[in-house]
């Protein structure tokens, strides 16, 4: 029998129309094909372990985005009020009243100023000369650095700059409400203004923990420091991409054990691991190459190329091991497993690649990154699935345990596909799409309360309990000024902005934004005005004002405190001061201001929104708002072409992707009800699970119209690709779905959100390719027509 499969197997590879041109133009070639493939891998390899972690403000945020826009355009006039760090320097004992306290803060302020990036004319603490106080006296204004002169630590220096410090207006500001501790305020530039080279946020972070925290902390025993910032937090993440490599061993260890599971063959197992590892290489050298380096979130696209090249190079042991228990030599399993797989291999990853390369639609250069990345991480596990991995298998073949395996397992699990092969059947179909229905009500129901943006305090993308999160707590529990800070600017004409009307019109902005839910305080040119007209009638209340006279406007405004007015008077912000930066907080500020920007604006005054960290976050809350139905309406629209393109029906198509859909649907409604919002590091996860999840559709698809055009009846076709490909779609989907669950431990919280999201959605799509989809076809495809012609065609 061996020997007539074999004699047959033979006589069916060298008949010229059953063998596709490609099939002989890389079975012909394999040994050079396979020595072109090691000099690529040894040089890709050699560039990818080059490659750099990656991080940048500017690419973090919707560059084109209105508010960005204005917020760039004005930078250098209100300096970088979205990019910076806050240190703030604690006493664990007594006050800041203390020598040893002073000393050690003048010593942080100096170690901060020498920090590369740092920019030092916007430098303030209690020891910069930019920080002042200001009192009205019967011989008028006077004023002066807060550090009293001839500072020497004695108790009545110490006194003096007690006063200094309540007259400065910086209480809740740079000094603590309760005086046990101060900020060290740091903005920073994006790039060196000297050599041009852009910030490196990972040695910036190590330079605030070695230098500042961990030096300052063990010196003074008293001392405890908290860090906040953009800087800081980038820095946190990609010292916790450290960690991913322990996540990257764990899944290749679990996936070798349960692929030697299914196999039962070394090579089925080691072949297809290899083979998605070189995958990942030639991708992190090609990204390398094009200049491209691994930001915190695309650290993470290389899992995905390896999982996706799991998932295709199971059909291919699967495939293989099916011919070989039929007898057929490794060079006869391995082209006939590739003339099985390489049409619907192909579809499947070019989906995939098509669907990934819609997030190029979002105005965000890190979604764009990542999805350069996946898009290319798919496109070369084209190659070292569909070629490198059938070539190395030619030549060592199934061992004999796996095709033991194979003949020894057909009859029990002959019951369980019959089992399975009832989700087709006219009785059980119906109760299916009922099902599918309940669930698609369900989650339509819970996503309505899916939000855009983060729905945590501090920062989302990492633990709650983090060293980050907890020193973002310190600072909103003691200080009146949060961290987060929308800026709202006001333009006027040359010279113009510090006009009674300009004034008057921020004052009635900030008395809206003061009774908006939300906000905490807001600080403006305004204020100072009031603030000193008081002070010049005796301090009477009555004159807490703007006054109409501009005489007095201009003395007011004298003592303004730097970044309130630019050089040539024609900006000046008014400062928004949040109690967090939650989604709805933003969309209700934001709403605010708008409202009020068209109502008031004119020749005179124009309200722009945003700059400040809260309005990069509001920006960019907008542009993922208004992305998301679009990448998704794209991601559908790519493989439904591509699907009809190959099946050549609207029938098929529907097969295919209405599970996807549910799939789409249910992850939406599981975001809502877990908390979970739609932002920069979750969006790509809906485009990436439904380009892997077409997979599981397009393979089971396949086969299904295989059998069927053969004449089979449905349940008996659908119980034939179970047969053939159920196993190796369900193993798939199990061991993706366990490969990215163990994520839900890392300490980067975003990862471990994608890791909670794409666990469910790679299980859902197998779920409803397994079980959806017959059902589907039962009502769809008519499949009694489609056997009767082919049978009338015999």
């Amino acid at each position: 029998m061996s020997n007539r499969m074999h004699d047959k197997g033979e006589h069916y590879l060298t008949t010229p129309k059953a063998e596709p041109f490609l099939e002989r133009l890389i079975f012909n070639n394999r040994a050079i094909i396979l020595f072109g493939f090691l000099i690529l891998t040894l040089f890709l390899g050699y560039n990818a372990v080059k490659i750099k972690p990656d991080a940048s403000f500017e690419r973090m945020i919707p560059l084109e985005h209105p508010y960005i826009v204005n917020m760039l355009e004005h930078r250098d006039d209100l300096g970088n009020l979205g990019n910076f760090v806050r240190v703030a320097v604690a006493a664990k004992d007594g006050d800041i009243f203390d020598p040893q306290y002073m000393d050690t803060l003048k010593q942080i302020t100096d170690e901060m100023f020498y920090l590369d990036g740092v920019d030092r004319s916007g430098l303030k603490s209690l020891w910069t000369p930019n920080v002042r106080w200001v009192e009205v006296t019967e011989q008028g204004f006077q004023g002066g650095e807060v550090i009293p002169d001839g500072y020497d630590g004695s108790p009545a220096s110490l006194e003096n700059l007690r006063q200094n410090v309540l007259r400065s207006n910086q209480v809740g500001r740079l000094v603590a409400d309760n005086f046990k501790s101060t900020i060290v305020y740091a903005p920073l530039y994006e790039t060196n203004p000297e050599t041009g080279e852009p910030l490196d946020y990972a040695a910036f972070s190590r330079q605030l923990e070695e230098k500042i925290r961990a030096k300052y902390e063990g010196e003074n025993p008293n001392i405890e420091i908290h860090i906040v910032g953009f800087a800081k937090k980038v820095g946190d993440l990609i010292e916790g991409i450290g960690s991913i490599a322990w996540f990257a061993g764990i899944t290749i260890v679990l996936t070798t054990l349960l692929l030697y599971g299914y196999s039962r063959c070394i090579a089925g197992t080691l072949v297809p691991v290899f083979s998605s590892i070189v995958a990942v290489f030639w991708q992190l050298g090609a990204l390398r190459l094009l200049g491209y380096g691994l930001d915190p979130y695309s650290v993470l696209v290389p899992f995905l190329v390896f999982a996706i090249g799991i998932s295709h190079g199971v059909q291919v042991v699967n495939a293989m091991a099916l011919e070989a228990a039929k007898g057929f030599d490794p060079i006869t399993a391995a082209r006939l497993a590739f003339r099985a797989l390489y049409i619907p291999g192909m579809l499947a990853l070019i989906s995939d690649a098509f669907g990934f390369l819609t997030l190029l639609f979002i105005q965000i250069d890190v979604i764009k990154d990542l999805a350069v990345a996946a898009g290319l991480g798919v496109a070369i596990v084209i190659v070292t699935n569909l070629v490198l991995h059938p070539l190395i298998m030619s030549y060592i073949g199934i061992t004999k345990g796996g095709i033991r395996h194979v003949q020894s397992h057909g009859e029990k699990q002959d019951r369980k596909w019959r089992i399975m092969s009832y989700f087709s059947h006219p009785g059980v179909a119906p109760i299916s799409l009922l099902i599918a229905l309940l669930g698609l009500g369900l989650g339509l129901y819970y996503k309505q309360d899916l939000k855009v943006g983060d729905l945590d305090q501090g920062a989302p993308e990492l633990r709650p309990d983090s060293v980050y999160n907890k020193d973002n707590a310190f600072i909103i529990d003691n200080y009146s000024t949060s961290a987060d800070i929308l800026v709202v600017m006001v333009e006027t004409p040359v010279e113009q902005c510090t006009q009674y009307n300009v004034l008057r019109a921020m004052d009635s902005l900030q008395w809206e934004l003061q009774n908006t839910p939300g906000v905490q305080s807001t600080a403006s040119l305004a204020d100072v005005s009031k603030t000193v007209t008081k002070a010049l009638n005796e301090g009477n209340w009555k004159w807490y004002e703007i006054s109409r006279n501009q005489t007095i406007i201009n003395a007011s405004i004298r003592e303004a405190p730097p970044g309130l007015i630019n050089t040539d008077c024609s900006l000046t912000p008014v400062l928004v001061f949040l109690e967090d930066h939650k989604a709805e907080t933003l969309q209700t500020v934001v709403a605010e201001v708008e409202a009020f920007a068209a109502e008031t604006s004119n020749e005179e005054h124009n309200f722009l929104l945003a700059t400040g960290n809260a309005g990069v976050e509001a920006a960019t809350n907008e542009v993922i708002s208004s992305a998301k139905n679009m990448m998704l309406l794209f991601v559908y629209g790519v493989v439904s072409v591509l699907c009809f393109v190959t099946f050549r029906s609207i029938r098929a198509v529907l097969c295919i992707v209405v599970p996807l859909g549910l799939t789409s649907i249910l992850c939406e409604a599981i975001m809502a009800v877990s908390g979970i919002g739609i932002k920069v590091a979750t969006l790509p996860v809906i485009a990436l699970g439904v380009g892997i999840g077409v997979d599981y559709g397009i393979y089971i698809y396949s086969k299904l119209e295989k059998f069927l055009l053969e004449g089979k009846t449905l349940q008996e076709a659908y119980f034939e690709t179970l047969r053939s490909t159920g196993k190796a779609v369900i193993f798939t989907g199990v061991t993706l779905g366990l490969g990215v669950v163990t994520w839900i431990f890392s300490p980067i919280k975003f990862q471990a959100d994608m890791g909670f999201l794409l666990f469910f959605m790679f299980l859902w799509n197998m779920v409803g390719a397994i079980w959806l989809l017959p059902a589907l076809a039962r009502f769809l495809l008519r499949p009694e027509r489609m056997v009767a012609k082919a049978r009338s065609a015999k």
